[in-house]
């Protein structure tokens, strides 16, 4: 199929489009190993085939241009196929976060209007499908279950049905539909909580992602022949744009790794010559923590890139001599901006690896803004928001102009939200978040979000939550409640109850309760004072 296409451009430019780059990494990559999964490995010249079969499968249920399409399942080959099928149809990819409930993935499903969904049967002893049914809405017209049972539904299908239903559609028909895809086209819907606490759909488009990943293939040194062990979720841009589909930029050999387990990956690394291996900080402290770390040949890594947590310059020097990194570097994103806005030179010092996030990726712009004064620019070394401009930045929220309106200013500034500053090099130093956010184990927790989960059980009249820092996880939840009167509740019950609730790292790992929150001038809660409060308890 791929012959048939006219791709007259050189090597070392950007293709326009996720359905380019398939057709054009096929034919420059053959004879490479795309992906390995289970030993099994998929040549890059075979994705425009296995990918044009989704898309026709997609067509055959009448999905058009700009539809969306979800995929929830963790990091796999079929993950990928399903997620550039969507891409080549010029559908719209919606990732679906594993760790969701069935109410927290219906809410994504509808108001993103899926009408499709690529669901695992089972993962981690959860049947997806069976805790989507009580919320299905009634939007989503088809699911294409992967590696699982006969569906019950007869709209739903298992994936050898669907690929049936890929063979009433023309190859042709197909090839024009991914041809018709511009630059500007969205390829992706990626939710994202803000400070309502009701998630919103980020619309970045294909020519943009590819744009930035490219920047950082050339910054990390990607290369073909490079294997890269994938852990961090494809849900997140971590996971998709900075892992699968910076390989396929790049011709380096994807490795799905579905469920972080640390003495998992510690033996593939050994055993599959790894050498790319992003991560959360924790990932690389449980790896110098393994007691058969000297005794064991890690001397196949090569790069690591991290972030999301405050990081010692030991940690880069251990990762560097004891773990045998010669690339080593952190970066910040938003996926407001697709998840990568800058990053270090890997030739810095542990110390600026370590306290910076970097400079600006080329075609971007950092501004540092006068929180209550937002058209004033900061000078080097004052504190106050972190606003980016450039090709990265979102089209918007789906749906959500007022919103757009307020995250993107009308000189084009997307107002992260995060404090920082630059520093005399023009590194990025964050040093808060100005909307609470906080992360556990490198997913982005927004307390807005869980207080409105909280807030229904019949027990508690109030809640505010914060995030308190935790040895393993960097940060971790921690709920401040006051009771309805005459109620009671416990701190396990509570935990418990939000288990069934809410996604994991969601989950107050500590919860605390109050007579009354304590308020600032403005009648809202004043979370330092909580923070004080939490901190005096936990040195008590």
């Amino acid at each position: 199929m791929n012959q048939r296409l006219n791709i007259s451009r050189p090597l070392n430019e950007v293709p326009a489009t996720i359905a380019q780059l398939v057709f054009a990494s096929a034919e420059r990559f053959a004879g490479r190993t795309a992906i390995e999964e289970n030993g099994q490995c998929t040549d890059y010249a075979e994705l425009p085939e296995r990918v044009m079969r989704i898309t026709r499968g997609l067509m055959a249920l009448g999905i058009q241009a700009g539809d969306r399409v979800g995929v929830w399942a963790p990091n796999s080959r079929d993950w990928i196929f399903a997620a550039l099928g969507i891409h080549c149809a010029g559908a719209v990819l919606v990732p679906i976060n594993t760790r969701m409930k069935g109410a927290e993935a219906a809410d994504v499903l509808a108001r993103s209007g899926c009408r499709v969904l690529f669901i695992q049967q089972r993962f981690l002893d959860v049947d997806y499908p069976a805790m989507l049914q009580p919320h299905r809405p009634s939007s989503l017209a088809h699911l294409v279950i992967l590696d699982g049972d006969i569906p019950t539904q007869s709209s739903d299908l298992s994936l050898e049905q669907f690929l049936l239903g890929a063979t009433t559609i023309d190859a042709n028909d197909a090839l024009r539909r991914a041809l018709a895809i511009t630059a500007d086209s969205v390829c992706d819907l990626l939710f994202t909580s803000g400070t309502t606490g009701k998630p919103k759909g980020v619309m970045s488009g294909h020519g943009q992602n590819l744009r930035a990943f490219s920047e950082y293939v050339k910054v990390i040194g990607l290369v073909p022949g490079d294997r890269y062990l994938i852990v961090n979720p494809f849900f997140h841009a971590f996971g998709y744009k900075a892992g699968w589909l910076t390989c396929l930029i790049a011709g380096a050999t994807i490795l799905p790794h579905a469920v972080f387990d640390v003495e998992v990956v510690f033996q593939r690394i050994a055993q599959e010559r790894i050498s790319v291996l992003p991560g959360a900080p924790t990932l690389y402290l449980s790896l110098l923590a393994h007691p058969r770390l000297a005794q064991t040949d890690l001397s196949s890594l090569r790069i690591a890139v991290t972030g999301s947590a405050s990081i010692p310059p030991s940690l880069i020097e251990r990762m560097r001599n004891e773990l045998g990194f010669s690339v080593v570097t952190t970066a910040y994103g938003l996926t407001e901006c697709g998840g990568l806005a800058t990053i270090c030179d890997p030739k810095d010092s542990a110390q600026v690896i370590a306290g910076t996030s970097g400079r600006p990726i080329a075609g971007t712009e950092v501004s540092i803004r006068d929180p209550n004064n937002h058209a004033q620019a900061l000078t080097a070394g004052e504190t106050g928001e972190i606003c980016l401009r450039g090709f990265h930045v979102m089209h918007g929220y789906f749906q959500n102009p007022e919103a757009t309106a307020e995250a993107i200013d009308t000189d084009g500034w997307l107002h992260t939200g995060d404090i920082g500053r630059l520093d005399e090099a023009g590194n990025l130093i964050i040093t808060d978040r100005l909307k609470d956010m906080f992360i556990v184990g490198g997913f982005n927790c927004y307390p807005a979000e869980i207080e409105a989960a909280l807030i229904e059980h019949p027990a508690i009249a109030q809640v505010a939550v914060i995030g308190i820092a935790d040895a393993r996880m960097g940060e971790v939840g921690c709920a401040c409640v006051v009771l309805r009167e005459g109620e009671q509740l416990n701190e396990s019950q509570l935990i418990a109850w939000s288990r069934e609730c809410m996604a994991n790292y969601k989950v107050p790992r500590q919860v605390h309760f109050f007579a009354a929150l304590p308020l600032n001038p403005s009648s809202k809660v004043a979370k330092n004072e909580l923070r004080a409060v939490v901190g005096k308890a936990e040195e008590a």
